[in-house]
């Protein structure tokens, strides 16, 4: 049984679930953002770097959304990946990555990303298996040194059933506003989706590792995944910075009591900052 058998696809989130937890997330992932930016206390944190891959229609446009909503624009990047240009092909396929790294400081957010050499380039032979097979070390090996930089490398890969994969591609397929999204590459790689699933297995297995691990999340339910895509990113900065040397801040009502020991912070508000909803 391999790691994607392993998820489970049955959690849920209503909407009201889904605002009340993503507003906790959402103050909390703004004081962690303004403290390695060093605009809390002067210090500079270490850069995070977040990852996105999975199945086509997992939701990982949403779910990027909602993460960086509540950060400041100059605060945060957002790449999206495609295929390679002609140019870039004359490179390391490493090469096109590196200009949109994150600096200490700063936070970058990649929608694909190189995990696409040991993806659709194996299963669709863009590349020999002598390059895909070499991919994972020096995949490996990339991160590791960025890792060993102090960058905050959080990895996501959003997992859904094909049934639930088939009934999203059909409703983008009937909404005019939507249906752009569906490409006759998504309808191809449906197809060959064991073939997927096993690069993605191998994926998984041979570029984990401590401080780049990945984080499978069932994204059967919208709302869910884009809970946990955000406590996940929330945990992994503050383990990062922990790290570095570097004490997350406080929480906001211990932040506001701090600055202003009359502040009044009703137990409501407090509950729902403290991220326990």
């Amino acid at each position: 049984m391999g790691r994607l058998d392993k998820v489970d696809l049955t959690p849920r989130l209503s909407r009201k679930q889904e605002a009340k937890r993503l507003e906790a997330a959402w103050t909390r992932l703004q004081l962690l953002r303004l403290s390695l930016g060093g605009h809390l206390d002067g210090n500079v944190g270490p850069a995070v770097c977040v990852v996105f891959e999975g199945w086509d229609a997992a939701g990982k446009g949403g779910c990027i959304r909602r993460l960086v909503q509540p950060i400041d624009p100059r605060h945060v990047s957002v790449m999206q990946y495609a295929a390679p240009s002609s140019r870039e092909k004359r490179h390391h396929f490493l090469w096109r990555f590196w200009p949109n790294l994150p600096g200490d400081g700063g936070m970058c957010v990649f929608d694909r990303s190189w995990y696409g050499r040991v993806l659709v380039e194996r299963v669709e032979g863009f590349c020999p298996p002598e390059a895909w097979e070499r991919g994972y070390q020096e995949i490996h090996d990339f991160e590791r040194s960025l890792a060993g930089e102090g960058m905050i490398i959080v990895k996501f890969w959003l997992h859904i059933s094909p049934e639930e994969q088939m009934r999203r591609f059909e409703r983008r397929a009937r909404d005019p506003l939507k249906s752009w999204k569906l490409t006759d590459e998504d309808w191809r790689n449906r197809e060959r989706r064991v073939e997927y699933e096993a690069a993605v297995e191998d994926m998984l297995e041979r570029t984990d590792q401590p401080d780049a691990p990945w984080h499978v999340i069932s994204a059967e339910n919208k709302r869910h995944a884009r809970v946990e895509v955000s406590r996940t990113v929330i945990a992994e900065i503050e383990r990062g910075m922990r790290r570095a040397g570097h004490e997350p801040p406080l929480r906001y009502p211990q932040m506001l009591k701090a600055h202003d020991p009359l502040a009044f912070v009703p137990d409501a508000v407090a509950e729902r900052w403290a991220g326990d909803g």
